[in-house]
């Protein structure tokens, strides 16, 4: 099959942007300006990227590589790496950032567990990095379908290691204790954004509530290794980004993932200020002196992306 490329690019072509009374920001495209060539990423839809696609959907599982348009999805397919999302397709919530479909979500497919198994062992994957859509639907907000899936993953993949990038729960702590109780090697939780922005960000979510999640899940589980990320373009200021740092690591969190807003469809929001490369080493160092001992910061650093390598490395500093 001949490769087929595109170039990724952010679906605004333009920023600008207005404060609130609330110190909310508010983005508005402005295509009076092009966006800097570093925001792009050129992407091979056929060839390995292509098989890998079918082969998913022939074990029934999905990814959030693919449902969140991730401008990494050929790079890392292309390596056998993924990121599989589990309780279905379709978000209880609405963040502004995300490209995830929201609105009713369908009933949990109990099966589900045994098919992410399957595709891990039929795809001999070391590291395995389960996230899911959120479910607020769920009186546990799916805390049990996860435990499930790490559960059936020990039972077939002894080896592997396993990643969980989990929603808050509503900050239910039993939900999460029933996920750690499972004992991932890394729990991931996103605070995505500074305070100020959430309520444009991340509606229905909440700052503090996120930080607890993390705090909670540093304190109950010494040996699980937790880990948070966060994205900037959206008209952040650096003595924020600085905040939200110190934010997190105040939690115990010790992995850190930094990277750049795209906005992955004309509905989400847009870009506000870019940032060029050379200011991911400087977070990047930033990070690593309020004692992170793994940072990723890149503007196409995702949450998942490398995670096995930054795993090791924050093993290696343990």
């Amino acid at each position: 099959m001949k490769k087929c490329f595109l170039y990724l690019i952010p679906l605004a072509i333009g920023w600008q942007y207005k404060m609130q009374k609330s110190g909310v920001v508010q983005n508005t495209v402005c295509t009076s300006r092009r966006l800097p060539p570093y925001l792009l990423k050129k992407v091979r839809l056929g060839g390995p990227t292509y098989e890998l696609k079918k082969l998913l959907r022939s074990l029934g599982v999905n990814t959030v590589c693919e449902s969140a348009r991730c401008p990494n999805i050929s790079e890392c397919f292309e390596q056998g790496e993924l990121t599989f999302m589990i309780m279905g397709t379709v978000c209880t919530r609405n963040c502004g950032f995300c490209g995830v479909a929201s609105g009713k979500p369908l009933l949990l497919d109990h099966l589900e567990p045994e098919k992410v198994a399957a595709a891990a062992c039929r795809l001999k994957l070391r590291y395995i990095v389960v996230t899911s859509v959120t479910r607020d639907d769920l009186d546990d907000g799916g805390a049990a379908h996860f435990a499930a899936c790490i559960t059936t993953l020990r039972e077939n993949l002894q080896e592997a290691k396993i990643e969980v990038l989990v929603p808050d729960f509503r900050g239910r702590r039993a939900a999460l204790k029933r996920v750690i109780a499972g004992k991932p090697d890394v729990l991931a939780h996103n605070i995505e954004t500074v305070e100020r922005l959430y309520p444009l960000v991340r509606p229905g979510s909440n700052y503090e509530r996120s930080l607890g999640i993390l705090r909670a899940a540093s304190g109950w589980s010494p040996e699980t290794l937790v880990k948070s990320g966060f994205m900037v373009g959206l008209g952040e200021t650096d003595d924020e980004i600085y905040q939200l740092m110190r934010d997190i690591r105040s939690t115990g969190c010790s992995m850190l993932t930094i990277g750049h807003y795209l906005p992955p469809t004309v509905k989400n929001l847009s870009l506000v200020s870019p940032h060029p490369p050379g200011e991911f080493q400087k977070y990047r160092e930033q990070a690593l002196g309020l004692g992170f001992k793994s940072v990723k910061s890149g503007i196409f650093v995702r949450s998942s992306y490398q995670a096995y390598d930054q795993m090791k490395s924050a093993r290696r500093d343990k």
